[in-house]
């Protein structure tokens, strides 16, 4: 059990059923990755980032954590940002939160989770920003709620990060996606917050947080 040993074997497998359907599939993985698409998703394990679009390794860059923040002070999503912009030079971000979300469950129900009581404090500050609104629905229905409010925070987050707003001043052609899975059956939900420019930031959110209240 120490070295995982039923995990090594599916990697094999997994491997030689990659050789077989495409003989030059890891001699091309050895090249440059030229992924068009920045992945900013849920650490939560039933949200496979590549699976879920379809998307072999190469493909998709990939940055994870629980429930999908962009934080200014996190140092590692801010790199994995710049990193995707600057050097990779893709073409679109996009936000995936999903329903369901562990992270901002616990940012309602209060339980004591030490560093976790940290990180949700943001969607907390998001609930109440749009707590007179979320008032009117049950408990199930707000939680879903702040799951898309949640994505679409994180868009307007991604927005104004120092990398894409340098990106857009250069002219560079970038989108900002929002989008939301849903686990029950497997298919992704448009939030209809899609920004290509500064000039689109505040409109596209609020337009898109006016709908998911309405």
């Amino acid at each position: 059990m120490k070295i995982l040993k039923h995990l090594f074997d599916n990697n094999r497998k997994w491997a030689e059923r990659r050789v077989i359907d495409d003989p030059e599939f890891f001699s091309r993985l050895t090249k440059q990755q030229n992924p068009e698409y920045l992945w900013i998703g849920c650490s939560d394990s039933r949200v496979p980032a590549n699976e879920i679009v379809g998307l072999l390794p190469g493909e998709l860059f990939v940055h994870r954590n629980i429930a999908n923040l962009v934080i200014k002070n996190d140092l590692n999503c801010q790199s994995v940002i710049q990193f995707a912009v600057e050097v990779l030079k893709v073409k679109h971000i996009i936000v995936c939160g999903h329903y369901g979300c562990g992270g901002v469950h616990v940012s309602l129900d209060h339980p004591k989770l030490g560093l976790v009581d940290g990180w949700v404090k943001h969607i907390k500050e998001i609930y109440l920003n749009n707590e007179k609104e979320l008032k009117h629905f049950n408990y199930s229905v707000q939680l879903s709620k702040l799951c898309e409010l949640n994505v679409i925070r994180q868009v307007y987050n991604v927005c104004t990060t120092d990398a894409v707003m340098n990106a857009w001043q250069n002219r560079q052609e970038l989108y900002i996606h929002g989008w939301i899975y849903d686990i029950k059956d497997g298919l992704l939900n448009d939030l209809d917050v899609c920004v290509t420019s500064p000039s689109e930031i505040n409109s596209t959110t609020e337009t898109a947080i006016k709908h998911v209240l309405s």
